[in-house]
């Protein structure tokens, strides 16, 4: 986590009690942001899904879900509160993950993320992604194209 003096902040497992606080995230970052039952759903009945928070201070300030299948693993959905980026909680909880589903035997792991959306992209090139073709219209609210990025977790080191 990013040390600052004043802050006290960590990664843990999300909980249902989180949802409050993400949904603010979610409708901060995202122009067609996940709704509660969705969130819900992730939490309590999709086996496949993992999710964690970073927390400052006690609060909420930033997430990232995923769904692990075996030894593959994609990014869902992350992102950090807009007053809170710059910081790096969000390349944290990044490697915190990719570190995770490491030691769990995962040998990949995958996201989409918006061709306009540079600053992400080079968070994701950082930590060892790399674009591996186009999702053509892949975003709903505007039809823009989505990058696929992927990292091989066994080839990577993530603690750069």
């Amino acid at each position: 986590m990013p040390k600052r003096t004043d802050t006290k902040a960590y990664i843990r497992q999300m909980v249902l009690d989180d949802i409050d606080e993400v949904l603010l995230i979610e409708r901060d970052a995202f122009t067609t942001p996940w709704e509660r039952e969705a969130f819900e759903t992730e939490l309590t009945k999709n086996q496949f899904a993992c999710y964690y928070v970073v927390v400052v201070d006690g609060k909420v300030v930033g997430y990232c879900g995923l769904w692990k299948v075996v030894d593959e693993a994609q990014i869902t959905n992350v992102a950090v509160a807009s007053e809170y980026r710059g910081h790096s909680y969000g390349e944290s909880l990044m490697r915190y993950v990719m570190e995770w589903l490491k030691a769990l035997g995962v040998v990949s792991l995958s996201l989409e993320v918006r061709v306009s959306n540079t600053p992400a992209q080079s968070l994701y090139q950082k930590l060892g992604f790399r674009k591996a073709g186009i999702r053509k219209n892949y975003y709903a609210d505007n039809q823009e194209d989505a990058w696929v990025m992927w990292v091989k977790l066994n080839d990577n080191d993530t603690s750069n």
